[in-house]
């Protein structure tokens, strides 16, 4: 491996930095956009089942901020109707709307980065056929002569580079994609939750409000 980095010169550093990174958020991405840490099944039944009777205490609320991302929307909502008591449904809406804008923002996360490496992948792994090339006519003599190891050496530089840049961003791009698609189906998810909970919220303003 160290032989191929060593014949793919310089240009090949930043190829390595830029699939450091990229393993480094897909790790990330994954751990973070598992199940369990934004939308939970049953966690919408189960909340709904536990405050049917009353609201629950400041301490349960914070605990299902806690859970996962769409337990911090559905306690979003609980903290609007404790706070205000007769909140109408507007603006029940815009708190569940403002906290479900703040985990999407969470959940799309160094997904820009990850989008930015497969698209700069190629350009860097081109960067390095460019001075590959550079190298081979610099090999050239003006007697019609050339030198057999610097000729060797541009097209090494220019294939490693170029292949390298090719076996990041593809990957990088396949995940960028996958992620992307999570991230829409979680959306959706706490769209329908959201949906799912302003009525039930509403029917404890309608009781306190009487």
């Amino acid at each position: 491996m160290f032989s191929i980095i060593q014949a793919a010169g310089w240009p090949i550093w930043p190829l390595i930095a830029c699939s450091v990174v990229a393993l480094a958020l897909i790790g990330e991405r994954f751990a973070s956009l598992r199940s369990s840490r934004v939308a939970p099944p049953k966690l919408v039944d189960e909340v709904i089942g536990v405050t049917r009777g009353s609201l629950p205490s400041a301490d349960i609320v914070n605990k299902l901020a806690a859970n996962s991302l769409l337990g911090e929307v559905l306690a979003a909502g609980l903290r609007a109707v404790v706070a205000d008591p007769r909140i109408n449904e507007a603006n029940l809406r815009l708190a569940l709307e403002t906290a479900g804008k703040r985990v999407l923002h969470q959940m799309e996360r160094y997904l820009g980065a990850l989008g930015t490496i497969a698209s700069a992948a190629p350009l860097l792994g081109l960067l390095g056929t460019v001075i590959g090339m550079i190298e081979i006519f610099a090999a050239q003599s003006p007697t019609g002569g050339n030198n057999p190891q610097q000729l060797a050496h541009g097209i090494s530089i220019a294939l490693y580079n170029t292949a390298f840049g090719l076996i990041i961003a593809i990957p990088a791009l396949m995940f960028y994609r996958y992620f992307r698609s999570r991230v829409d189906a979680y959306a959706l998810n706490l769209e329908q939750a959201a949906e799912r909970f302003v009525p039930h919220l509403l029917r404890h303003t309608a009781q306190r409000g009487g």
